[in-house]
């Protein structure tokens, strides 16, 4: 068995980053910037109004001062003439201040009367004004790779830029294995259960930037597996579900082996997750996940979400571990590493009383994975330790 870190870099050593391809903005949000993207334009590309109110000259700015209103410069319809001494130009939020004006006097500050304006504040001395390109200018840069947040589609946007380059999304096929599984909706038989980590690896893969397709479900037989391994073409990642333990029906590694998978690992020392298998076939990464709903879920968090990253060009693909205080004690741990269904709360965090790994209601409730070493010593409340977020 390899350590939780050794099979980490082994999984890595299966992937790498795919191929760029061009998106519409609109659809771009969530998805992984592959290349820089430049602006094309300077914003605000003129110095514009900050205010509502009235541009003139910043020398003639003074409490009582009269001016003459001579236009109107509005957003998207600008005053073409020139501010002279003693004009103004009325102006709104936004418009281009007219050339010979480097000053707005807000609109509470003033009284008119028809054509003419009295300042009746004292202005201060803000301008009011954005000056061009206080935004960002022509060539600004928005650097890759990132994960596009709503903040830079809109930045993307103002930037004048309609398409962008991003990773395409890693196609991941999942394969849960097993006579005893039935789909959601269909009617078990007497010793038959339904499919459930299929459904929450699609959700926690496609979560995290990845297009997953889910495959009808692996009979206990090589025929069903082999027409299920058959599906996968197209697929950057197959990920199987059970039957990788050592059991009489467990024939996910004979026929995955037959079908010329070069195995890189078998085995990991975990919990939960230990009969986790890993390899190639031809330019194919294979994952065979436990079939406990618990493990296989851990190890989709641990191992699955990673490799994602790495696929997608994300430069930190490991989720860094954080600390807190234990709200309750917790006794020694065991010869293999252990991350425990944990519910971090105001008071601390504190492991979940059952820990098998059959029990998603447990799972569910859980926030965080608390990480114990092999053979970590009991801990009293208040000692710190690691964990994952979920």
């Amino acid at each position: 068995m390899i350590s939780v870190e050794e099979a980490r870099a082994l999984l890595f050593d299966l992937v790498s980053p795919l191929p760029s391809e061009q998106i519409p903005l609109a659809e771009a949000s969530g998805r992984v910037l592959s290349e820089d993207v430049t602006a094309t334009r300077d914003q605000p590309p003129f110095a514009a109004s900050s205010m509502d109110g009235y541009a003139l000259k910043s020398t003639e700015a003074e409490l009582h001062a009269m001016f003459e209103v001579i236009g109107e410069s509005a957003a998207g319809r600008r005053f073409d003439g020139v501010v002279g001494p003693g004009q103004a130009v009325r102006i709104f939020t936004g418009a281009p201040v007219p050339k010979g004006a480097d000053f707005i006097v807000i609109q509470e500050d003033t009284e008119r009367r028809e054509s003419l304006i009295t300042i009746t504040q004292d202005p201060g001395r803000k301008s009011n004004i954005r000056p061009a390109g206080v935004d960002f200018t022509k060539g600004t840069k928005i650097t890759a790779p990132r994960v596009l947040r709503p903040e830079d589609i809109a930045l993307m946007a103002a930037m004048n830029i309609p398409t962008v380059p991003v990773t395409r999304k890693p196609v991941i096929a999942l394969i849960s294995t097993g006579d005893e599984l039935v789909m959601p909706g269909e009617t078990p038989g007497p010793d038959q259960i339904t499919a459930s980590n299929t459904f929450g690896l699609k959700a926690l893969l496609e979560s995290a930037g990845a297009h997953v397709r889910i495959l009808p479900i692996a009979r206990d037989t090589v025929a069903s597996l082999e027409t299920a391994f058959g599906l996968t073409v197209g697929a950057d990642l197959v990920v199987t579900i059970g039957g990788a333990s050592v059991g009489e029906y467990d024939l996910v590694a004979e026929v995955s082996q037959s079908l010329g998978m070069e195995r890189s690992f078998y085995k990991i020392r975990m919990r939960p997750g230990k009969p986790l298998m890993a390899g190639r076939l031809g330019n194919t990464a294979m994952v065979g996940l436990p079939g406990n709903p618990v493990s296989a879920m851990v190890c989709g968090y641990l191992f699955l979400l990673p490799m994602l990253r790495r696929m997608l060009g994300i430069e930190q693909v490991l989720t860094p571990f954080q600390s807190a205080r234990l709200a309750e004690p917790i006794g020694p741990n065991g010869p293999r590493e252990h991350y425990m269904r944990a519910v971090l709360g105001a008071d601390g965090i504190r492991a979940c009383a059952d820990q098998d790994s059959s029990l998603l209601s447990v799972l569910a409730q859980a926030n965080a994975l608390l990480v114990r070493e092999p053979h970590d010593p009991a801990r009293p409340a208040g000692d710190e330790v690691r964990y994952l977020p979920l």
